[in-house]
C-alpha cells in the first residue's frame, strides 16, 4: 500500500504529533507499506528517516504525491493539505489528536469547516474524550510510545520522589504542583521534585519556589531527551501531570510508567486513558486533590509496586507495532 502523509508539523519540529507521526510512519515503512510524508516544517538540520520527506512543495508536486498514493492520511486535519483530493479523489483518513477550538473554547471558522469536512473522511480519535469531542462517528485508537527507548532499569535506585516533564506554560499547571509540594511540608513530609522542561513560566516558578520555602525540594534541570531523560525518568518515583486543561491525550504519561514511574495526573480530556490502571487521577486544577493524591502514595509507598504491577498489561496496548497494526487496518478498510 503506497501511504502518503500529509503532517503540517514534523521533525525538527518537536512535540506529540510529530512524534507520534515519525513513529506511525517508521512502522508503516517496518511493516511492509511505501511511504511518503508531506510536511510544512522546513529543514533546518538534515536527518535521514526510513520514508521519504518532502517539505513544502509545489502545488503541482502535491497533486502528483496524491496521485501517487492508495490512501491520504493527514495526523489532525489540515486545510492546507486536503485541496488534492479534489482532483485525485483518494480515500482519506484523519487522525484527531487536539481539539477543534481556540484556547477560550469558542469555535473559529477554520474549526467549523474541519468539523464539517470530517464527514467526508475516515476518522481515528486518540481517546474517547477525543472522540466524544469531533462531529463525526471515529474509531478510537490510543497513542503509541517509543518503546524501544523508554524502559525500566530494574538496578537504579530511585533516590527522588516526584518528576514533572514537559513545558514550562501555564496550561501544563507546575504550580499548583509547587504549591502542593508547600502543603505537603506543613503536614511534615518534604518530597523532593525534579522540573525537566523548560518555557516562558521558568522565572515566575523559579520565584514560586523562594516565596513557598522550598527551594531546597525543587530542582529546574531544563530540557532533556533521549537516553538522558529516561535515565532521569528511572531515578523517579512518582510521575506529576498536573494539567490543568484538558490533555486530549497524554504521551508522557506512558513514557513515565514504562520508565517505572506511578503516574499522578488531572483527571478530564484523554489524560486518564494514558494512565489507565497505572496511577492516581485527581480533578483538573484542584490543589486539594492533588495534595491527597500525593500524600496517599508518600505515606502508602506499597502502593507504588500496586500500580507498577498494572504497567505491563497497559503499555502491551500502546507499543508501536500494535498501534501501527490497528491504523493500517483502518487505512486499508478506507480503500473499500
Amino acid at each position: 500500500m503506497n501511504i502518503l502523509i500529509y503532517s503540517t508539523v514534523f521533525y525538527p519540529s518537536v512535540g506529540g504529533l510529530e512524534t507520534v507521526t515519525s513513529i506511525l510512519a517508521s512502522e508503516f515503512v517496518a511493516q511492509g507499506h511505501s511511504v511518503k510524508l508531506i510536511s510544512r516544517t522546513p529543514e533546518t538540520n538534515i536527518k535521514l528517516f526510513c520514508f521519504d520527506v518532502i517539505r513544502c512543495p509545489s502545488a503541482l508536486d502535491l497533486i502528483r504525491l496524491v496521485n501517487w498514493c492508495d490512501v491520504f492520511f493527514q495526523p489532525s486535519i489540515s486545510l492546507w493539505g486536503i485541496w488534492p483530493l479534489l482532483l485525485c479523489p483518494r480515500p482519506w483518513v484523519v487522525s484527531h489528536n487536539n481539539w477543534y477550538c481556540r484556547s477560550n473554547s469558542r469555535l473559529s471558522w477554520q474549526d467549523y469547516i474541519k468539523q464539517f469536512l470530517l464527514r467526508f473522511a475516515t476518522n481515528i480519535s486518540v481517546s474517547h474524550a477525543i472522540a466524544d469531542h469531533i462531529a463525526a462517528p471515529s474509531i478510537v485508537i490510543p497513542n503509541p510510545y517509543r518503546d524501544d527507548l523508554f524502559k525500566g532499569h530494574s538496578d537504579d535506585f530511585r533516590g527522588r520522589e516526584l518528576i514533572f516533564l514537559g513545558r514550562l506554560v501555564s496550561d501544563k499547571g507546575v504550580d499548583l504542583l509547587l504549591d502542593a509540594l508547600a502543603q505537603l511540608k506543613q503536614n511534615g513530609l518534604t518530597p523532593r521534585l525534579t522540573i525537566v522542561g523548560s518555557g516562558p513560566e521558568l522565572n515566575s516558578l523559579n520565584h514560586q519556589t523562594h516565596r513557598l520555602g522550598i527551594v531546597d525540594q525543587v530542582a529546574f534541570v531544563g530540557v532533556k531527551i533521549e537516553e538522558e531523560l529516561v535515565n532521569i525518568l528511572n531515578t523517579h518515583r512518582i510521575l506529576v501531570v498536573p494539567s490543568r486543561w484538558e490533555e486530549p491525550f497524554g504521551i508522557v504519561a506512558l513514557e513515565g510508567i514504562a520508565c517505572g514511574c506511578v503516574v499522578v495526573g488531572s483527571s478530564a480530556g484523554g489524560l486518564k486513558d494514558a494512565i489507565g490502571e497505572c496511577g492516581i487521577t485527581f480533578p483538573n486544577g484542584d490543589v486539594f486533590a492533588l495534595v491527597r493524591a500525593l500524600r496517599q502514595l508518600l505515606d502508602q509507598p506499597h502502593l507504588l509496586d500496586h500500580y507498577r504491577a498494572n504497567a505491563l498489561g497497559h503499555l502491551a496496548k500502546h507499543q508501536k507495532k500494535v498501534i501501527a497494526k490497528a491504523y493500517l487496518q483502518v487505512l486499508e478498510d478506507a480503500r473499500l
